[in-house]
């Protein structure tokens, strides 16, 4: 299965989540690939950070920011079970994902602004619908604060949207941010819990999608 994470908003935690994707899939025994292709490359960064600091690999990442992205991908999916794509604000990568994918992954913070900044992504998945007809699209609930008004509302504004709301909502934890900079996922903290828990339902609700 070939996954896109992208919106053409900044700050909705593109590469973190595709971090916690293929971590958590990696640590379930698959065999997973991230194409980076955000000009800023932070999970290769991420992954270069990792490798200083002795820690073992857990996933291949691998950089490509070129409009080949509908051709590369799926010669890399043919020797994994998963390749996740993160993406930058290109119109033009995002549309060469998406014609690779399966799957495409929009996540949104809780403001009724991120739903609305989604619309030319959603655009752009319309368009590739008619070379994919199968792609498959799922809004992600990310940077969530319990119980907020303002979540709650975002929740239910998105709830008969197309594409849905995935269930699995992400909490706005601190842990994501400080294992990333030593080049770890959150299970390798020993104090992020509620944050493994978080990524591991994502991937869990996100492969049940691909079956």
């Amino acid at each position: 299965m070939i996954i896109a994470l992208l919106n053409q908003k900044g700050g909705v935690g593109k590469t973190t989540l595709a971090l916690r994707l293929a971590g958590a899939w990696a640590r379930q025994g698959r065999r997973v690939t991230l194409i980076d292709a955000d000009p800023q490359d932070s999970a290769l960064d991420w992954s270069e950070q990792r490798t200083r600091e002795g820690l073992p690999v857990l996933f291949r990442v691998v950089g490509i920011e070129c409009e080949t992205l509908h051709r590369e991908a799926p010669a890399i999916a043919r020797r994994v079970d998963h390749v996740v794509i993160y993406e930058s604000r290109l119109a033009a990568l995002m549309r060469s994902a998406l014609l690779a994918s399966d799957l495409a992954l929009l996540p949104v913070q809780p403001s009724p602004f991120d739903g609305w900044a989604s619309a030319e992504t959603l655009t752009l998945i319309d368009e590739a619908r008619t070379r994919r007809r199968l792609l498959v699209a799922r809004f992600v609930p990310n940077h969530c604060t319990a119980r907020t008004v303002i979540a709650s509302e975002t929740a239910a504004a998105l709830a008969d949207h197309d594409p849905p709301l995935l269930r699995q909502r992400i909490g706005q934890r601190v842990a994501f941010a400080d294992a990333a900079k030593t080049g770890r996922l959150v299970w390798e903290i020993g104090t992020a819990q509620s944050a493994a828990r978080d990524a591991n339902g994502f991937a869990n609700e996100v492969g049940r999608i691909g079956r």
